[in-house]
């Protein structure tokens, strides 16, 4: 469900962050040129803020862990140039996910977790994009989080 506020850019912007799951779940490839140079993504559980170029090795990172990623959309919130969405993120651990502490392996689990991300735009691209996935719900679903530190690989 989307809130509309009855401006034309409220569309728009709502337009442009569907653009942007599409785009990171088909062509993450493309998904840097859909920031503003100096833009970032904040993944803030695991404190760690990619900005400019490093956007795409993000993506590349959660595309290699995760290929059948999927992200269903809930409920987005449009005010200005402020676009909030409540999702979840949908998968299965396929690959290695670099985490601050190491690695940890594929798991072969799946998950389905409860996000939500807040992006800011400027002239049609995101600028800002910080994105609060539940990370104990992930580690836990993935097996790990009883005993994170045996997991991971250093």
């Amino acid at each position: 469900m989307s809130r509309d506020t009855s401006s034309t850019a409220v569309v728009s912007n709502e337009e442009i962050i569907r653009n942007l799951y599409g785009v990171a779940e088909k062509e993450p490839k493309r998904f840097r040129s859909l920031f503003t140079e100096n833009g970032y993504w904040w993944d803030v559980p695991a404190g760690v803020k990619y900005l400019g170029d490093e956007v795409a090795r993000a993506a590349d990172i959660y595309a290699a862990a995760f290929p059948d990623m999927h992200r269903e959309l809930s409920d987005l919130y449009v005010d200005g140039d402020v676009v909030v969405v409540q999702l979840s993120l949908n998968g299965t651990h396929r690959g290695d996910l670099p985490m601050g502490l190491g690695t940890i392996p594929a798991t072969g689990k799946g998950f389905h977790v409860p996000c939500v991300d807040v992006f800011h735009l400027e002239d049609g691209k995101v600028s800002a994009f910080d994105c609060y996935y539940a990370g104990t719900i992930m580690l836990g679903q993935l097996g790990v989080l009883g005993n994170l530190e045996a997991s991971l690989k250093k």
